[in-house]
């Protein structure tokens, strides 16, 4: 086989590589009463700060709550005790991954909050008020009244979207996503959701009605970063949508911002720019990406497949057929092997090491099986 031959064959799958990034996290935590035991069966109040939202869930027996499929974000959360909300915790970032822990101990500050909430309560806040002060008052309650109820249709409008997008109803998320964007323009989360609707509402059309809708979802997707830059998560998924559209130079500017401010996950951002830059011709920097990829997580199974099948095309062969490859390539796949022995990218990994003439190790075990017990 020729050595061309042979390095497409290898990177075939790359094509199908990309991965985004999940845009729902979970949270759980133990919580403690006054008395230092367990409080059970207590409603611990979930409540989102960068777009208003509101989820709740129920302590177990021991006192522990989890609660899954929170959207990113920040929260505050609190639990209800003797009909009061005494918080336990602010300003908390949601990410994905392993759940975030918010416990709260009640023996620390829970009977002064508890207090607290009823001393403001019974409080009569217009007590000493002149009239132009009461009038004031009014004016503010009724405008936050007002907003009370935005945030209920922006609230609504924005479950609903969601909702539509776990069903693959593209249109309807859109419509959804649209009518919370106009009801409050500054939410970048309302902005990444239409854009991720519209990009896959995109892949449903061909023609002028495709490249619409994706230019719909990377304005969005504009949107969404320009109200929090700093998101990682924005970043990626809008490279991925710009390699979409075939926007190669930008989708590889986003995809390099993410890693920068996502160190953590920069192995995933870098092997998606790999792949990213493969998929366009552009095999050399591919090659550096994925090496990057391999030096930030050495355990990234698929990135060192990548990075062997990118050395494996700079081997050179001589007048009788053999291949010699640079160093490092077979150290790559058998890499992989022993991360994945049975991966998608198995098989041909043991191709190109035969290929190549190196010894394959067929003997390769999970290794986190446990220990075969000797014969007694």
């Amino acid at each position: 086989m020729k050595l061309r031959n042979l390095v497409m064959t290898a990177a075939g799958l790359l094509l199908f590589a990309f991965t985004t990034l999940a845009q729902t996290g979970s949270m759980e935590g133990d919580i403690k009463g006054a008395d230092g035991k367990p409080l059970t069966g207590t409603m611990v109040k979930i409540d989102r700060t960068d777009i208003k939202a509101h989820y709740q869930v129920k302590t177990d027996k021991k006192g522990h709550y989890f609660h899954a499929g929170l959207p990113l974000g920040r929260y505050t959360v609190a639990v209800e005790v003797s009909g009061k909300d005494v918080p336990i915790a602010q300003n908390v970032q949601l990410r994905g991954g392993d759940p975030t822990n918010v416990s709260g101990d009640l023996t620390k500050s829970g009977g002064d909050a508890e207090q607290a909430a009823a001393a403001l309560a019974a409080q009569d806040a217009t007590r000493g008020m002149t009239a132009a002060q009461k009038a004031e008052l009014e004016k503010q309650n009724k405008e936050r009244e007002e907003a009370l109820k935005k945030n209920k249709e922006l609230n609504d409008a924005f479950n609903a979207g969601i909702a539509a997008a776990q069903n693959k109803q593209w249109d309807q998320a859109i419509a959804s996503f649209t009518k919370a964007s106009e009801l409050d323009a500054k939410q970048h989360v309302v902005w990444a959701q239409l854009a991720e609707a519209e990009v896959n509402f995109a892949g449903t059309k061909s023609g002028p009605e495709g490249d619409a809708a994706m230019q719909k979802g990377l304005d969005a997707y504009g949107k969404a970063i320009e109200l929090k830059p700093d998101d990682a998560g924005y970043h990626n998924n809008f490279a991925l949508s710009l390699a979409k559209a075939k926007k190669f130079p930008e989708a590889q500017a986003e995809l390099t911002k993410a890693a920068t401010l996502d160190p953590p996950n920069a192995g995933r951002y870098y092997y998606n720019l790999g792949a990213l830059l493969v998929n366009s011709g552009q095999n050399e920097p591919a090659g550096e990406a994925f090496k990057k990829a391999i030096e930030t997580d050495p355990n990234y199974a698929d990135a060192q497949y990548q990075y062997g099948v990118y050395l494996l095309s700079k081997a050179s062969i001589d007048a009788s057929g053999k291949v010699t490859p640079v160093p490092g390539t077979a150290d790559a796949f058998q890499k992989y092997l022993q991360l994945k022995p049975d991966g998608p990218f198995a098989d041909s990994a043991k191709s190109m090491l035969g290929t190549l003439g190196a010894t394959i190790d067929t003997t390769y075990k999970n290794p986190t099986a446990p220990a075969k017990k000797g014969k007694k």
